[in-house]
C-alpha cells in the first residue's frame, strides 16, 4: 500500500512472507532472496520517503546540488552521476570484483559533489534509510559505495536465500562450477536459507562458504532432499549453528534426527516433514537441553510426544509453536502445561481438537504468557476467552482468527485485558458493531485486525476512532470497509496505518 507525500510514493518494503526477489542474472545468482529478520529490522527498512537531516552544512546550503529522492532505489545513484548497469545482480557476489566501477576521480560534477558523492561519514548515516534490495542495488554503483554498503553492520538480520540451482556456474564444457560465496562472506551474514539442496549442495556450501564452520549461526533447509547423512555432516561440520529450520524435507527419518542433533542447538523449526512423529519429539527433548524454541507442523505427532519434555526444557523452553497439529487433543494441553511451566509464547493454531477445556488449562498453568494464537480452532467458544481474561494478566498479544463460534459477549470479557496490545479477529464470522463496543475502552491496543469479518458496517467501524493509539487497523475484505470510511479514518486516525 502507498502512501502519497509530496507526490512521492512510498519505498517498497519488505513484504510480509520476508521475502525480496531479486532479478536473474547471467551467473545464475539472480533468483536470490533476502529474509527480513526482528520487527526492529523490519521498521527501520520500511521508513517513509524523506531526506534524513544528515547531510553536512556544505550540503545543506547548496541548492544546486542534485540532493536525491529516497522514494526510488536508484535515486541516490543520480548523486554520484552513475547508474547501476542493466540487470545487475542485487545479492552482488562477484560483480565487484570483476565490472567495471567509477572511481571518485571520473565521477562528474564539481570536486565538492564528488568529494560528497564518496563522503563516507555522510554514507555510512544515509544507507541506513534503504531497504535491503535497495542497498544491493547502490552496492553496484561504484567501489567507494559497495566498500560502505557491505559493512557487516548494514546487514544484520538478513538471511540469503539460495535455490539449489543458483549454486553452481555452468562453464563452457559443460560442467558445473560451485559459485563464489565471498560476498556474502565480506557483509558477514551468519544465517542462510538453502531451497531444494542435496546432502552434495550442503557440502560444497560447507567447502566454499568461508564462515561456515564457526561463524553461521542460522541455517534453513526447505524443499530439499537431505537424508539421515546429510544432516549429520551439516551439523558436525558447522560448529555454529544453533538455530536450525527444516521445512518440507521429506528424506531424513527420524533417526537421523537422534544422530544429528547437538545440545547447542537452542531453536528448532520443523514443518511439513513426513516422517516425523511422536519419536522425533522424544529426540529432541533428550539430546536439546537448552531449547529454548520448538516450531512443530506435523500431522502425526499425538498428545503422548507432548509427554516427553523433561524438566531441562520446562526450564529454558519459552516458545512452542503446534500449528496444524491435528491429533493434539485436550490431553495433549495436560501434558504440555505440566512439563512446559515457563511457556511465554504459545500458538494452537490449527490444533483443531482442543476445546475450551484446553484452554482454561493453559490459562490457569501459563501465567507467563504473552503470546497465545487459537487460530483455525473452530471448537473454541466465548467461554475460552473469559478462561483467558480471567488469568491471562500478562497476555499482549491474542490471535483468534477463524475461530468461528467466538462472539460479542467473548469481546466483553477481552476489554477488561489492560495489557492486550495486539489483537486478531480475522474471518470471525460472529462479530457485529456491538461487539466493537467492547473493544472502545481498551486504550492498550496498539493493532487490530478485523479483515473478513462480515457483519460489522461502516456505522460500527467508524466508531474505532475512539482508540487514538491505535497503530495498525486492518479491515481487508470487510464490507463495511468503504472508501468513505478509509477517508474518516486518515483525518482522524492520522497515526495509524489502515490495511484497506
Amino acid at each position: 500500500m502507498s502512501n502519497p507525500r509530496n507526490g512521492d510514493t512510498k519505498p517498497p518494503c519488505l513484504p510480509r512472507n520476508g521475502l525480496v526477489k531479486i532479478p536473474t542474472q547471467p551467473n545464475g545468482l539472480g533468483s536470490a532472496s533476502i529474509t527480513k529478520g526482528t520487527p526492529a529490522v523490519k521498521n527501520r527498512l520500511c521508513q517513509p520517503s524523506s531526506v534524513p537531516a544528515i547531510l553536512s552544512p556544505a550540503l545543506a546550503h547548496r541548492s544546486d546540488l542534485p540532493i536525491p529522492s529516497l522514494a526510488s532505489p536508484l535515486s541516490l545513484a543520480t548523486l554520484a552521476g552513475v547508474s547501476s548497469p542493466p540487470g545487475a545482480s542485487l545479492v552482488g557476489l562477484n560483480t565487484s570484483e570483476g565490472s567495471e566501477q567509477p572511481s571518485p576521480e571520473r565521477l562528474p560534477g564539481s570536486p565538492l559533489e564528488r568529494q560528497l558523492a564518496v563522503d563516507e561519514k555522510i554514507l555510512n548515516r544515509l544507507f541506513w534509510y534503504f531497504s535491503a534490495c535497495e542497498k544491493c542495488v547502490l552496492a553496484q554503483v561504484c567501489k567507494a559505495w559497495r566498500r560502505v554498503l557491505y559493512q557487516p553492520k548494514f546487514w544484520v538480520g538478513l538471511t540469503p536465500v539460495l535455490h539449489t540451482k543458483e549454486l553452481y556456474n555452468v562453464l563452457p564444457g559443460g560442467e558445473k562450477e560451485f559459485v563464489s560465496l565471498q560476498g556474502f562472506a565480506v557483509r558477514g551474514f551468519d544465517g542462510f536459507c538453502l531451497v531444494g539442496v542435496s546432502d552434495l549442495d550442503i557440502c560444497e556450501f560447507i567447502d566454499n562458504y568461508p564462515l561456515s564452520k564457526k561463524g553461521v549461526k542460522s541455517m534453513s533447509l526447505k524443499r530439499s532432499t537431505i537424508t539421515d547423512a546429510g544432516l549429520e555432516v551439516m551439523l558436525e561440520q558447522m560448529q555454529g549453528v544453533v538455530r536450525l529450520e527444516l521445512s518440507g524435507c521429506n528424506d531424513f527419518t527420524e533417526a537421523g534426527l537422534w544422530s544429528s542433533l547437538n545440545a547447542r542447538i537452542t531453536a528448532l523449526s520443523v514443518s511439513d516433514c513426513i516422517n516425523v512423529a511422536d519419536d522425533a519429539i522424544a529426540a529432541i527433548s533428550q539430546l536439546l537441553p537448552n531449547l529454548t524454541e520448538l516450531n512443530l507442523q506435523a500431522y502425526h505427532v499425538t498428545d503422548t510426544a507432548l509427554a516427553y519434555f523433561t524438566a531441562k526444557q520446562g526450564y529454558t523452553t519459552h516458545t512452542l509453536r503446534l500449528n496444524s497439529c491435528w491429533e493434539i487433543t485436550n490431553h495433549g494441553v495436560v501434558n504440555m502445561v505440566h512439563s512446559l511451566p515457563n511457556l511465554s509464547v504459545l500458538s494452537l493454531s490449527g490444533c483443531s481438537k482442543v476445546t475450551d477445556d484446553g484452554v482454561e488449562l493453559v490459562a490457569e498453568n501459563l501465567r507467563k504468557l504473552r503470546s497465545l494464537d487459537l487460530s483455525w480452532c473452530p471448537r473454541i467458544t466465548d467461554m475460552a476467552l473469559e478462561y483467558i481474561a480471567c488469568d491471562l494478566h500478562k497476555l499482549e498479544e491474542l490471535v483468534l482468527d477463524r475461530c468461528v463460534r467466538i462472539t460479542d459477549t467473548g469481546l466483553s470479557y477481552l476489554s477488561t485485558m489492560s495489557s492486550l496490545r495486539s489483537l486478531y479477529l480475522r474471518w470471525c464470522c460472529q462479530v457485529q458493531d456491538f461487539g466493537l463496543k467492547h473493544l472502545l475502552s481498551m486504550g492498550s491496543l496498539r493493532l487490530l485486525s478485523l479483515a473478513g469479518c462480515p457483519l460489522l458496517t461502516t456505522t460500527g467501524l467508524s466508531g474505532l476512532v475512539q482508540l487514538q493509539e491505535l497503530e495498525e487497523l486492518e479491515l481487508t475484505n470487510c464490507p463495511g470497509a468503504t472508501p468513505e470510511l478509509f477517508k474518516y479514518f486518515s483525518q482522524h486516525l492520522p497515526c495509524c496505518m489502515v490495511i484497506e
